[in-house]
């Protein structure tokens, strides 16, 4: 048995754990079908499962901020190439890894590198997507940060095109590979606190992170030396580079206003505080209440909408309907610091700053940001309760890198895999649907189309300039 065939009978064995929810495994099941498939689409290239014992040949394109951390994670691998539009970040990552070669173009990268296995994407939103496809079609495994994908179209392709070529792949919403979220799935499932309706989620983001809710500014600033703007706009519409405010907007991250770290406040770039927060908070719900498609997201109030940016606040309410013998369920977004009521049976002052809360008729439940710490409310009460035994396997050191690196080697489907992560990022993206209209979507997950509103479908399926398509 070779290595490709190994990894898929784990992934055959995966899929028929107790679990595994039916929405995950038809997902999921689907990923392995066609990974087993004899021959492989006309587009892909074969993927190389390389031994346990063997090192992984890796490119990293984008090697500052988190795309820096997930070249650290992966650094006991063998870093063959590096990638990213800024030479400064460029060079420093170069003083780390002397012997990876360097580029700025991925696309160039993924023409030349014929050799290397595996990729890790650390860069702006609106690139994920085109980096993800050609690394797939290229045979390569891809590690991508979240959220997975810019629009709702993207994930869709994503997770078709990781299912039809076989590679491992795994989204970087770290908490997914938890100890916390697996005990917090665990309670709910033995029925800790009954059936979960309502749920509650919320984070700090955007106040005070980043810009947003502003018009951009008038004009455009040289282009520094250091950073390719046409590469660094990649698959978005073109604009002209700005480098600081007019007016100090200094935040946690930056007083830039695209590069680096504004990005994520621009729709044409980056998903706001859902693409940033989301994907980590919300998915404690999504695996522990198995939440496919919701049938409709509204928004429920906001800050001042402007055309480029999402608003400063927002509150959203998603609505799932029932699924797998669970009720319908309803679960309220709350971004930029925006909390639900602190339940009465909290015993401290107030809630954290991101978190969720779990409204079950038996009670309820809170976490924090990646689902770790999961506990009743009153939290005194966790004195008495007995944890049920361990149903969901865990991952090595709680690290998604470990557990996409050892995929890569033949081990198990990684547990954020594009056949989990991207369906889920399809249902999180659908908020700035809502955001952007401005009012109640009612949504058809099967023909990707939001049923009360046709001018939706520019923003499900974004275009991409020439030379850029997925």
């Amino acid at each position: 048995m070779d290595y490709r065939e190994k990894h898929m009978e784990v992934v055959r064995t995966e899929l028929s754990a107790p679990q595994t929810s039916r929405r995950h495994f038809i997902y999921t099941s689907a990923l392995a079908a066609g990974a087993l498939a004899t021959a492989l689409p006309a587009w892909a290239a074969r993927p190389r499962f390389k031994s346990p014992n063997e090192k992984l040949d890796i490119a990293c394109i984008g090697v500052s901020g988190q795309g820096g951390s997930d070249t650290e994670a992966v650094s006991g691998e063998n870093i063959a190439a590096l990638c990213d539009v800024d030479a400064n970040n460029l060079a420093n990552a170069r003083k780390k890894y002397p012997g990876a070669r360097p580029y700025s173009d991925y696309r160039v990268l993924l023409e030349k590198e014929k050799s290397i296995d595996a990729v890790t994407i650390g860069i702006p939103d609106h690139q994920h997507a085109p980096a993800a496809m050609r690394a797939i079609r290229a045979g390569k495994h891809v590690y991508c940060e979240k959220p997975l994908t810019h629009s709702v179209w993207e994930a869709r392709q994503l997770a078709l095109a990781a299912r039809e070529s076989g590679v491992a792949t795994q989204m970087g919403n770290q908490g997914h590979a938890g100890e916390g979220i697996r005990q917090l799935c665990e309670m709910i499932w033995s029925g800790a606190i009954g059936q979960v309706r309502e749920v509650h989620c919320w984070t700090d983001r955007s106040k005070d992170w980043w810009p947003q809710g502003l018009l951009r500014p008038p004009g455009s600033d040289p282009v520094p030396a250091y950073l390719d703007w046409d590469l660094w706009l990649g698959p978005a519409p073109v604009r002209p580079y700005l480098h600081h405010w007019p007016e100090n907007r200094q935040t946690r991250l930056s007083n830039s206003v695209y590069h680096p770290a504004s990005w994520r406040g621009w729709w044409d770039f980056g998903c706001g505080a859902l693409g940033d927060m989301a994907c980590h908070i919300m998915d404690c719900p999504q695996w522990a209440l198995k939440l496919g498609p919701p049938a409709s997201v509204e928004m429920i109030s906001s800050s001042e909408r402007v055309p480029e940016m999402p608003p400063v606040m927002s509150i959203l309410r998603y609505e799932f309907p029932a699924r797998e013998g669970l009720p319908p369920c309803a679960l309220t977004w709350y971004d930029s610091g925006q909390k639900p009521p602190k339940p009465p049976e909290l015993e401290a002052d107030y809630l954290d700053s991101n978190g969720s809360l779990f409204i079950g008729d038996k009670g309820k439940i809170f976490c924090g940001v990646y689902g770790e710490k999961p506990r009743l409310l009153p939290e005194s009460s966790m004195a008495d309760y007995k944890r049920s035994d361990k149903s969901i396997p865990r991952v090595p050191d709680n690290s998604p890198h470990r557990d996409w690196i050892r995929a890569c080697k033949g081990g198990p489907a990684p547990c954020s895999n594009f056949g989990i992560s991207g369906p889920f990022t399809e249902w999180v993206l659908l908020g700035n649907l809502a955001i952007r209209l401005g009012k109640k979507i009612e949504w058809d997950s099967e023909k990707l189309r939001v049923t009360n509103a046709p001018e939706a479908a520019e923003l499900i399926h974004t275009p991409c300039r020439k030379g850029w398509e997925i």
